[in-house]
């Protein structure tokens, strides 16, 4: 987690594609390594570690939690369980944006294609470069490193500022947006940062910055040579004068946690408004109305912090109020998905029950229309799905969906009381078809329903109660019976 950081910083995850166009890629017999993969799968994923008392130095695990190595001679291996010296390596960036690898204790650089790998070239040349493809989930929270404030879209001003305490609705999700090597940032309201700091509609050479990584931080460089940087008393984010990223120019990537607004059976919404009791008493959305859901890696319960930071606890006498900072027993709640509307549950085994005067209470045995509550989620406007063998993407010719690509495509989710609609790139809808495929061809919508079960991750139910899943061959289906790995997504 960042110093100020309000969530953790993401592992920076990447696959790395050489000169032939094909990734890095890990084998799981015998540990070889190869340079043949033609698309970012679970075997082409690289995460980068740095060595703590040397930031340059950088280790490259696979994902079998091996350490890739050279020897003196020039030889790669990536069977080591800890890094040692020989998998020491310096990251030597390009002006295009791609990397050389070079071996710290050897200073010979690493290249080569299909089976034939070494770390031996003296000088970079094509077959040493390597580009550069960010694994992570692509929407997140951006923090700039010396401001320590976070990017939100500013409407009214027609540009990203960065000078939010914290990354509280909508406006703060930022999607990167990859394309032949190159990134862009898109707003939630679908448009592309420039490098002058203005929002356009298309992506163009002036929307696409490569991606430097110095010290585990980001920094974006655009078509000039020049960094994205905040400027001014907002801190408008667009290109500076800087040819080299200072502290200035960095930035983490942190992960984007659901947030969430509740309306009880009195039709209004939870909130904080009236001080530490969590009462059902307003009208309107605001921050005050919103609340991060984060859940718990281990007993999956979900905790449900404030935009002051602090999280909804159970007191004396069942009552819940938003005073505790730490996470502990009594911040944590069991959620039941009940199709259109959720209950919660608290840690003193009672159901969270509406009062009369609004008041949030866990005092009940059972679940009747006081303990219900609509749950809408705010921050996903547009959906990218990532599954356990890739993104969802549309199928090339026919209206089915890809659950195993290493690219993807931007879905517009859309709220209908407690149940959601997917709006397709062409405007139509998702639906199940009798065979059990997810479609994307339909003139109505149709209603699926959230279910937020792990940390980063969802389950999706169709109206027939069965969950999308990707099947062995890549296609997304619509009749998971119970929630496995296949139908799990970050979202």
């Amino acid at each position: 987690m960042p110093t100020n950081g309000f969530n953790r910083a993401l592992k920076l995850q990447f696959g790395l594609i050489n000169y032939d166009s094909r990734y890095l890629t890990a084998e799981a017999f015998g540990f070889k390594v190869n340079a043949s993969g033609v698309s970012m799968k679970k075997k082409q994923i690289w995460t980068l570690e740095q060595d703590e008392k040397d930031g340059q130095v950088v280790f490259l695990r696979s994902h079998l939690g091996r350490y890739l190595a050279s020897d003196k001679d020039g030889k790669i291996t990536c069977g080591a369980e800890k890094p040692d010296p020989d998998s020491r390596f310096l990251i030597v960036p390009q002006s295009d944006g791609r990397w050389a690898l070079q071996s710290e204790p050897y200073l010979r650089y690493f290249g080569g294609s299909a089976d034939y790998l070494s770390c031996f070239a003296q000088g970079i040349g094509e077959q040493e470069l390597w580009a550069v493809h960010l694994a992570l989930h692509p929407q997140a929270s951006l923090l700039s490193v010396a401001r320590k404030r976070y990017a939100h879209l500013s409407a009214s001003d027609g540009e990203i500022s960065v000078d939010s305490n914290i990354p509280w609705g909508v406006h703060s999700l930022v999607t990167l947006v990859y394309l032949d090597g190159k990134y862009s940032l898109k707003t939630c309201d679908s448009r592309f940062l420039s490098n002058d700091g203005k929002l356009v509609k298309e992506n163009t050479n002036t929307t696409s910055f490569t991606l430097e990584l110095k010290s585990g931080k980001l920094a974006f460089k655009d078509s000039d040579g020049k960094y994205l940087t905040p400027v001014g008393p907002t801190g408008t984010l667009r290109s500076g004068r800087c040819s080299k990223p200072g502290k200035d120019e960095l930035f983490d990537l942190e992960e984007s946690h659901p947030q969430v607004v509740f309306q009880a059976a009195n039709k209004r919404f939870v909130s904080v408004k009236q001080g530490v009791s969590i009462s059902a008493n307003q009208d309107v959305e605001t921050d005050m109305e919103t609340f991060q859901m984060e859940i718990d890696k281990e007993s999956k319960k979900s905790m449900f912090r404030t935009n002051g930071g602090s999280y909804w606890t159970l007191v004396t006498h069942g009552e819940i109020q938003s005073t505790a900072t730490e996470v502990e027993v009594n911040t944590m709640f069991d959620i039941e998905w009940r199709g259109q509307r959720v209950a919660l549950r608290a840690s003193n085994g009672k159901y969270v029950c509406t009062k009369k005067n609004g008041q949030l209470s866990a005092v009940s045995d059972a679940v009747g229309a006081d303990e219900l509550f609509l749950m809408k989620l705010i921050n996903r406007p547009m959906l990218i799905l990532r599954g356990e063998n890739g993104f969802v993407c549309h199928h090339k010719n026919s209206n089915t969906l890809n659950a195993n690509r290493s690219v993807y495509d931007i879905f517009s989710l859309i709220f209908n009381d407690g149940a959601y609609h997917v709006k397709s790139v062409n405007g139509r809808f998702w639906y199940v078809s009798r065979s059990g495929l997810v479609c994307s061809d339909g003139e109505k919508p149709e209603d699926f329903f959230l279910e937020f079960l792990e940390h980063g991750r969802v389950a999706i139910k169709s109206s027939d109660g069965k969950y999308l899943r990707g099947d062995q061959g890549g296609t997304l289906m619509g009749d998971g019976t119970n929630v496995d790995v296949s139908s799990l997504w970050e979202y």
